[in-house]
């Protein structure tokens, strides 16, 4: 679909779900893109991540239970939000703009943000599948467990808020007896279960690849190891700067994840940003799971993966929200408190079994809203501040800003979502 932008060149940094589908839609739009990152697609938090597509838990983070947790609960090794003790000052400015907004008026606020965007995000999706990518979704009711009834009421009054924000939600309780007769694999430790309609999941890793291929099927270029170090202003166009590349492009777009600040804070970005680190691994299972399976005490989630090379089912396990640096190795600790929790609730796993041990870092803003839209400087644009739901909002994520860049102007959806906030 072509038109008369003057943006006729664009140049995407990062290679992600958000990446990848802002140069998507921007070619949609007749632009030509180059796609450029430091390893390659789908190489961050975009890989090994639960692959949820759950409008139901697409929420603000920041959030009052938080502050009753305290940070003695953050600095404990079995919890499954933790905070890595640091001396950055930027850290301390991150995790108090981020217990500013943990309160009742600021969540209600950006939930119904949230709701408006939650509408689109299966669109977005079965709109990037028409029109030549080959991923698949899978649309699977949810399985949500609870060790206590105690456990129950602190969800079930999450998602009434949900629900108040306007957000549509379709649940049904099941009692222990009806939970196990709907998915088998829980134990008798589960003391109540919803079944929540109306979401969907997928293979995160194979889904942004085949985005990758329609990118390059398209038109587009993509390059890897490439460090880009510096993104200024250049007359009226962008330049790009980076490890073997020094260009102009009319159009400049950040989506780095976790790294974004490093390039945006020059270009009028303020907001704290930082790394909310997510933990999983696989693990063979006896027989298949109806569908993704949430514990939300331990913020577990559980979703179907492709069998193995062995032929037996497996299941992804990911849990923990970690705030630390995003180059920091993965902490094989982390995988054991969530697996632990996971244990005594959900039979038929081969805990010997476990691989593809992965940590992501998932940008996440002081006001658990994303930055979609354009910058202080012309020219350069921001796709990132997701936190957990990258994945869930990407497809969507790149028609906003690819109808910004192409149009010059700030789509309705974008409200409340300004770089420059």
């Amino acid at each position: 679909m072509k038109n008369s932008s003057t943006a006729h060149k664009a140049i995407v940094i990062g290679a992600g779900i958000v990446g990848l589908s802002t140069a998507f839609a921007l070619q949609q739009r007749g632009v030509e893109v180059t796609v450029v990152d430091r390893i390659g697609p789908a190489a961050g938090a975009s890989w090994g991540n639960a692959g949820w597509l759950s409008p139901a838990f697409t929420i603000p983070l920041p959030e009052p239970a938080l502050l009753k947790q305290g940070p003695r609960a953050l600095l404990s090794p079995s919890s499954p939000v933790a905070l890595v003790p640091s001396t950055d000052p930027a850290v301390a400015r991150f995790m108090a703009a981020f217990a500013l907004n943990c309160t009742p008026h600021k969540w209600g606020e950006s939930m119904r943000t949230y709701a408006k965007l939650n509408a689109h995000i299966f669109g977005s999706y079965e709109r990037q599948i028409a029109a030549g990518v080959r991923g698949e979704v899978l649309a699977r009711d949810m399985t949500v467990g609870f060790a206590s009834l105690h456990d129950a009421g602190a969800i079930l009054d999450e998602l009434a808020r949900v629900s108040a924000a306007g957000q549509q939600i379709d649940l049904t309780l099941l009692d222990p007896e009806s939970a196990r007769e709907y998915e088998p694999h829980l134990t008798e430790n589960v003391a109540l279960a919803v079944r929540l309609r109306g979401q969907r999941y997928m293979d995160p890793g194979a889904y942004v690849r085949a985005l990758a291929d329609a990118v390059l099927a398209g038109g587009g270029e993509l390059r890897t190891r490439v460090d880009v170090t510096d993104v200024r202003a250049d007359g009226t166009r962008v330049r790009v700067i980076g490890s073997g590349m020094d260009e102009l492009t009319d159009a400049a777009v950040l989506c780095s994840g976790a790294w974004l600040p490093a390039l945006a804070a020059a270009h009028g970005v303020k907001i704290p940003l930082f790394a909310g680190r997510g933990y999983s691994c696989s693990v063979p299972i006896d027989t298949p799971l109806r569908g993704a399976t949430y514990f939300p005490a331990a913020r577990a989630a559980i979703t179907p993966r492709p069998d193995g090379a062995d032929g037996r089912p497996r299941v992804r396990v990911a849990g923990i929200m970690e705030f630390a640096d995003p180059d920091r190795p993965l902490n094989p600790k982390r995988i054991r408190v969530t697996n632990d929790a996971v244990r005594p609730l959900l039979r038929g796993i081969d805990w010997s079994g476990i691989d593809e041990q992965w940590v992501g870092s998932r940008p996440l803003s002081a006001d658990g809203l994303p930055l979609i839209g354009g910058t202080a400087t012309p020219g350069v644009y921001v796709g990132g501040g997701h936190g957990m739901w990258g994945l869930t909002l990407g497809p969507l994520t790149g028609e906003l800003l690819a109808e910004q860049i192409t149009t010059g102007r700030a789509p309705a959806l974008t409200a409340g979502l300004d770089p420059l906030r």
